[in-house]
Protein backbone atom coordinates (compact mmCIF):
# COMPACT_ATOMS: atom_id res chain seq x y z
CA UNK A 1 0.00 0.00 0.00
CA UNK A 2 1.40 3.41 -0.94
CA UNK A 3 2.16 5.89 1.79
CA UNK A 4 0.74 9.36 1.70
CA UNK A 5 3.22 11.47 -0.26
CA UNK A 6 2.86 14.44 2.11
CA UNK A 7 4.29 12.33 4.95
CA UNK A 8 7.67 11.91 3.26
CA UNK A 9 10.41 12.24 5.90
CA UNK A 10 12.98 14.50 4.26
CA UNK A 11 15.30 14.51 7.28
CA UNK A 12 15.55 10.73 7.35
CA UNK A 13 15.94 10.60 3.56
CA UNK A 14 18.87 13.02 3.65
CA UNK A 15 20.50 11.08 6.48
CA UNK A 16 20.32 7.82 4.53
CA UNK A 17 21.40 9.40 1.24
CA UNK A 18 24.56 10.77 2.85
CA UNK A 19 25.63 7.20 3.52
CA UNK A 20 24.60 5.88 0.10
CA UNK A 21 26.47 8.45 -1.99
CA UNK A 22 29.76 7.71 -0.23
CA UNK A 23 30.07 4.66 -2.48
CA UNK A 24 28.90 6.38 -5.69
CA UNK A 25 30.85 8.57 -8.13
CA UNK A 26 30.32 12.17 -6.97
CA UNK A 27 28.57 14.88 -8.95
CA UNK A 28 31.09 16.58 -11.24
CA UNK A 29 31.21 20.08 -9.72
CA UNK A 30 31.41 18.75 -6.17
CA UNK A 31 34.18 16.35 -7.20
CA UNK A 32 36.15 19.16 -8.83
CA UNK A 33 35.63 21.37 -5.78
CA UNK A 34 36.99 18.59 -3.56
CA UNK A 35 40.05 18.48 -5.82
CA UNK A 36 40.65 22.19 -5.17
CA UNK A 37 38.83 23.77 -8.13
CA UNK A 38 36.41 25.81 -6.06
CA UNK A 39 36.97 29.47 -6.86
CA UNK A 40 33.97 31.25 -8.31
CA UNK A 41 35.56 31.31 -11.76
CA UNK A 42 36.48 27.61 -11.66
CA UNK A 43 33.03 26.49 -10.52
CA UNK A 44 31.40 28.70 -13.14
CA UNK A 45 33.63 27.36 -15.92
CA UNK A 46 33.09 23.75 -14.84
CA UNK A 47 29.33 24.24 -14.75
CA UNK A 48 29.28 25.66 -18.27
CA UNK A 49 31.36 22.70 -19.44
CA UNK A 50 28.86 20.35 -17.77
CA UNK A 51 25.78 21.64 -19.63
CA UNK A 52 24.32 18.74 -21.65
CA UNK A 53 27.50 16.79 -20.94
CA UNK A 54 27.94 13.67 -18.82
CA UNK A 55 29.96 13.95 -15.62
CA UNK A 56 32.36 11.32 -16.96
CA UNK A 57 33.26 13.81 -19.70
CA UNK A 58 32.96 17.02 -17.68
CA UNK A 59 35.55 16.13 -15.04
CA UNK A 60 38.50 15.28 -17.34
CA UNK A 61 37.69 18.17 -19.70
CA UNK A 62 37.60 20.62 -16.78
CA UNK A 63 40.87 19.27 -15.40
CA UNK A 64 42.55 19.64 -18.80
CA UNK A 65 41.24 23.18 -19.18
CA UNK A 66 42.34 24.19 -15.68
CA UNK A 67 45.83 22.83 -16.38
CA UNK A 68 46.05 25.62 -18.97
CA UNK A 69 43.91 28.33 -17.38
CA UNK A 70 42.53 28.62 -13.85
CA UNK A 71 41.87 32.37 -13.85
CA UNK A 72 39.94 34.77 -16.08
CA UNK A 73 43.21 36.42 -17.08
CA UNK A 74 44.77 33.11 -18.19
CA UNK A 75 41.69 31.94 -20.05
CA UNK A 76 41.35 35.27 -21.85
CA UNK A 77 44.78 34.64 -23.41
CA UNK A 78 43.47 31.59 -25.30
CA UNK A 79 42.07 31.89 -28.79
CA UNK A 80 38.56 30.64 -29.46
CA UNK A 81 39.82 27.62 -31.51
CA UNK A 82 42.33 26.74 -28.76
CA UNK A 83 39.64 26.88 -26.12
CA UNK A 84 37.15 24.88 -28.20
CA UNK A 85 39.79 22.18 -28.69
CA UNK A 86 40.35 22.01 -24.93
CA UNK A 87 36.61 21.70 -24.34
CA UNK A 88 36.05 18.73 -26.64
CA UNK A 89 34.44 16.21 -26.30
CA UNK A 90 32.03 18.29 -24.17
CA UNK A 91 28.92 19.22 -26.13
CA UNK A 92 28.65 22.54 -27.98
CA UNK A 93 32.39 23.18 -27.54
CA UNK A 94 32.48 26.14 -29.94
CA UNK A 95 29.54 27.91 -28.29
CA UNK A 96 30.92 27.27 -24.82
CA UNK A 97 34.34 28.56 -25.88
CA UNK A 98 32.77 31.77 -27.17
CA UNK A 99 30.76 32.26 -23.99
CA UNK A 100 33.70 31.50 -21.71
CA UNK A 101 35.88 34.08 -23.44
CA UNK A 102 33.18 36.71 -22.90
CA UNK A 103 32.90 35.68 -19.24
CA UNK A 104 36.68 35.78 -18.78
CA UNK A 105 36.73 39.27 -20.24
CA UNK A 106 34.04 40.40 -17.80
CA UNK A 107 35.49 38.74 -14.71
CA UNK A 108 39.10 39.79 -15.13
CA UNK A 109 38.01 43.38 -14.51
CA UNK A 110 35.66 42.52 -11.62
CA UNK A 111 37.18 42.08 -8.15
CA UNK A 112 34.19 42.91 -5.94
CA UNK A 113 33.33 39.54 -4.34
CA UNK A 114 29.91 40.77 -3.26
CA UNK A 115 29.05 41.63 -6.85
CA UNK A 116 30.47 38.35 -8.17
CA UNK A 117 28.40 36.38 -5.65
CA UNK A 118 25.20 38.03 -6.86
CA UNK A 119 22.65 35.93 -8.69
CA UNK A 120 21.50 38.75 -10.95
CA UNK A 121 25.09 39.41 -12.05
CA UNK A 122 25.75 35.73 -12.76
CA UNK A 123 22.56 35.29 -14.76
CA UNK A 124 23.62 38.13 -17.05
CA UNK A 125 26.67 36.12 -18.16
CA UNK A 126 26.27 34.18 -21.44
CA UNK A 127 25.44 30.50 -21.05
CA UNK A 128 24.62 30.82 -17.34
CA UNK A 129 21.17 29.68 -16.24
CA UNK A 130 19.63 29.30 -12.78
CA UNK A 131 21.16 25.86 -12.13
CA UNK A 132 24.72 27.04 -12.82
CA UNK A 133 24.20 30.30 -10.96
CA UNK A 134 22.93 28.44 -7.89
CA UNK A 135 25.76 25.90 -7.98
CA UNK A 136 28.29 28.73 -8.12
CA UNK A 137 26.60 30.59 -5.29
CA UNK A 138 26.41 27.43 -3.18
CA UNK A 139 29.83 25.89 -3.81
CA UNK A 140 32.02 28.95 -4.33
CA UNK A 141 30.18 31.58 -2.30
CA UNK A 142 28.71 29.41 0.46
CA UNK A 143 25.26 30.93 -0.01
CA UNK A 144 22.16 28.75 0.49
CA UNK A 145 20.83 28.03 -2.99
CA UNK A 146 19.08 25.04 -4.57
CA UNK A 147 20.35 23.80 -7.91
CA UNK A 148 17.57 21.90 -9.66
CA UNK A 149 18.54 19.60 -12.50
CA UNK A 150 16.74 16.63 -14.04
CA UNK A 151 17.64 14.36 -11.11
CA UNK A 152 16.49 16.74 -8.38
CA UNK A 153 13.27 17.42 -10.30
CA UNK A 154 12.51 13.75 -10.98
CA UNK A 155 13.35 12.34 -7.57
CA UNK A 156 11.64 14.93 -5.39
CA UNK A 157 8.49 14.39 -7.45
CA UNK A 158 8.77 10.61 -7.05
CA UNK A 159 8.96 11.15 -3.34
CA UNK A 160 5.86 13.31 -3.52
CA UNK A 161 7.82 15.97 -1.69
CA UNK A 162 6.90 18.30 -4.53
CA UNK A 163 4.24 17.94 -7.21
CA UNK A 164 5.49 19.91 -10.18
CA UNK A 165 5.80 19.64 -13.95
CA UNK A 166 8.96 21.64 -14.62
CA UNK A 167 12.32 22.26 -12.89
CA UNK A 168 11.47 25.94 -12.43
CA UNK A 169 8.37 24.96 -10.45
CA UNK A 170 10.39 22.42 -8.48
CA UNK A 171 12.86 25.13 -7.52
CA UNK A 172 10.11 27.37 -6.20
CA UNK A 173 8.51 24.54 -4.22
CA UNK A 174 11.79 23.37 -2.72
CA UNK A 175 12.65 26.93 -1.72
CA UNK A 176 9.29 27.03 0.04
CA UNK A 177 9.50 23.76 1.99
CA UNK A 178 13.01 22.25 1.99
CA UNK A 179 14.92 23.10 5.20
CA UNK A 180 17.63 25.57 4.28
CA UNK A 181 20.44 23.46 5.70
CA UNK A 182 19.85 21.02 2.80
CA UNK A 183 19.71 23.58 -0.02
CA UNK A 184 23.26 23.14 -1.31
CA UNK A 185 23.46 19.47 -0.37
CA UNK A 186 20.33 18.30 -2.21
CA UNK A 187 22.06 18.53 -5.59
CA UNK A 188 25.25 16.85 -4.34
CA UNK A 189 23.18 13.92 -3.07
CA UNK A 190 20.54 13.49 -5.74
CA UNK A 191 22.77 13.68 -8.82
CA UNK A 192 24.71 10.46 -8.05
CA UNK A 193 21.62 8.87 -6.50
CA UNK A 194 19.60 9.66 -9.62
CA UNK A 195 22.29 8.44 -12.01
CA UNK A 196 22.89 5.10 -10.32
CA UNK A 197 19.82 4.12 -8.26
CA UNK A 198 16.74 6.30 -8.77
CA UNK A 199 17.20 6.34 -12.53
CA UNK A 200 14.83 7.79 -15.09
CA UNK A 201 13.99 4.37 -16.56
CA UNK A 202 13.66 1.23 -14.43
CA UNK A 203 14.83 2.67 -11.12
CA UNK A 204 16.52 0.20 -8.77
CA UNK A 205 13.81 0.31 -6.11
CA UNK A 206 14.76 -3.14 -4.75
CA UNK A 207 18.22 -1.76 -3.87
CA UNK A 208 17.05 1.61 -2.58
CA UNK A 209 17.57 2.56 1.06
CA UNK A 210 14.52 4.82 0.79
CA UNK A 211 12.15 2.03 -0.33
CA UNK A 212 10.18 2.15 2.92
CA UNK A 213 9.82 5.93 2.72
CA UNK A 214 9.14 6.49 -0.98
CA UNK A 215 5.63 6.29 -2.50
CA UNK A 216 7.22 5.82 -5.98
CA UNK A 217 4.89 8.34 -7.60
CA UNK A 218 4.88 7.93 -11.39
CA UNK A 219 6.99 4.74 -11.35
CA UNK A 220 5.29 2.12 -13.51
CA UNK A 221 8.15 -0.39 -13.64
CA UNK A 222 11.25 -0.81 -11.54
CA UNK A 223 13.99 -3.26 -10.71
Amino acid sequence: MQREADSFDIDEAIRRLREVVRSLPPAALFQLAAEGFRTLFEVLVACIVSVRTRDEVTVPVARRLFARARTPEALAQLTEPELAALLRPATFAETKARNLLVIAGRLQHESDQKRLCDETFLLQLPGVGPKCAHLVLGIACGLPRIAVDVHVHRITNRWGYVRTRAPEQTLRELERKLPQQYWIEINRLLVPFGKHICTGVLPRCSQCVLADLCPRIGVARHR
